[in-house]
């Protein structure tokens, strides 16, 4: 046995009826390995009329080889300002972002964008899983004035559209949404006075205070890994706060009434607090490393208190021409077989360039939790023939090979 290949098209309602010119953008700094996985990811994408936009520091910029790709060298750390930078770039109707430590699955683009076809929705948010490959990070929220969100219910199968309202938004994940490029320009794009954090939500308050609709759409997902940066470590774990205070202090001066910036910013310090104090019990962080944390938030929030608030200019509306980018076919491709197996699997799993996505699973038997993954040329899972790949299953379950194959396949739809 090679193992159990399934190959099949697109569905049909996956595409528009209408193909509308995309931008994705990608802003980048100092992380040329994880930007490596994130563009090739892309690439896959089966939406047939995308252009790619990169802003990144000059040295990561200059080592980009995707051809017909936009790339714009920025050496600032402020992701707000360099979102602008590359939505300037942006010949597309559409603008979408991701991450650059984010994968997209390969219909991710296509769903995201689809709800556009409806004239009244303004922005579009995915669903984002995490490093695992099978939780989630985030699903849908709100956001209020103070920038504290809540959870929304909407359907894991379908597309949900809200409308915001001034002092609630409709929250979209920065590492996975997209708007109409004539409103975002038009709103002055994201604000600089966020150099990290809250800048999305930010946005998401301007929008609703015009009450424009957001179309939350579960199946358009991306996959997370939080890499490492100057803010955090590989695990999560935080290694300064500064921007963490300034982005909340310039959220409530923005958005929130006088009367609630010192309570909500006492809680932001409280809340920080606990989260240090947790790490360090749990010996992630010294004694130093917490007090180091707290302080750092004190001068982010005193910064944020101080950083100057100007009125945004729109975004300049002529952009260079659009530079449609070779995507990926639509087609999928199910390799399935055992871990010993994965040599040979391996071998065959790579698609050539132009060509659809592959989806390798690989099964021990066992009760091994499962995992997800792109390797950079193709998606590969792995874990116990009769264990979970859905947080919701039982530890145990008896399949057949051929069975739990046919059901992998169809829960991750790609």
């Amino acid at each position: 046995m090679t193992g159990d290949p399934l190959v099949g098209p697109p569905p049909a309602s996956v595409i528009p009826a209408s193909i509308i010119p995309v931008s994705i953008i990608v802003v980048s700094r100092h992380r040329p390995t994880e930007l490596s996985f994130c563009l090739a990811a892309i690439r896959k994408q089966d939406h047939p009329n995308f252009e790619l936009v990169v802003v990144a520091d000059p040295a990561t910029a200059a080592g980009i080889a995707v051809p017909g790709a936009k790339v714009v060298p920025f050496d600032e750390a402020n992701i707000s300002a360099a979102r602008n930078a590359g939505l300037a770039q942006a010949a597309g109707e559409i603008v979408a972002f991701i991450d650059d430590d984010a994968v997209a699955e390969p219909r991710w683009l296509s769903r995201l964008t689809a709800p556009f076809e409806d004239p009244e929705v303004a922005a579009t948010g995915g669903f984002v899983i995490g490093r695992n490959g099978i939780s989630f990070q985030w699903k849908a929220s709100a956001a209020d004035r103070q920038g504290r969100s809540t959870p929304l219910e909407v359907d894991p199968a379908a597309v949900t559209v809200l409308a915001g309202s001034p002092g609630r938004a409709i929250r979209t994940e920065g590492t996975n949404c997209a708007f109409r490029r004539a409103i975002l320009a038009e709103r002055g794009g994201f604000d600089p006075a966020y150099r990290f954090y809250l800048d999305e939500t930010d946005l998401n308050m301007r929008l609703a205070e015009r009450g424009l609709k957001t179309a939350i759409v579960p199946r358009a997902r991306v996959h997370h890994g939080f890499a490492a940066s100057a803010r955090r470590r590989a695990d999560r774990t935080p290694t300064d706060l500064t921007e963490i205070g300034a982005s909340q202090a310039v959220f409530l001066r923005r958005h929130a009434p006088m009367e609630e910036q010192a309570a909500a910013l006492d809680r932001l310090r409280a809340e920080q607090a606990a989260r240090a104090e947790k790490l360090r019990r749990r010996g992630r962080i010294d004694a130093a490393a917490k007090a180091h944390l707290l302080a750092s938030l004190d001068r982010g929030i005193e910064a944020g208190l101080e950083r100057p608030l100007s009125a945004l200019a729109p975004v300049r509306a002529a952009p260079p021409a659009f530079r449609r980018l070779a995507g990926g076919s639509g087609a999928v491709r199910h390799l399935c077989g055992w871990s010993w197996q994965a040599r040979r699997l391996r071998a065959a799993a790579p698609d050539a360039e132009g060509a659809g996505t592959t989806l390798l699973i690989l099964f021990s038997p066992t009760t091994l939790f499962h995992r997800l993954r792109f390797t950079g040329t193709h998606w590969e899972q792995r874990g116990g023939l009769f264990g979970r790949s859905d947080r919701a299953d039982p530890l145990f379950r008896f399949w057949t090979r051929k069975g739990r194959c046919a059901r992998e396949a169809s829960r991750l739809d790609f």
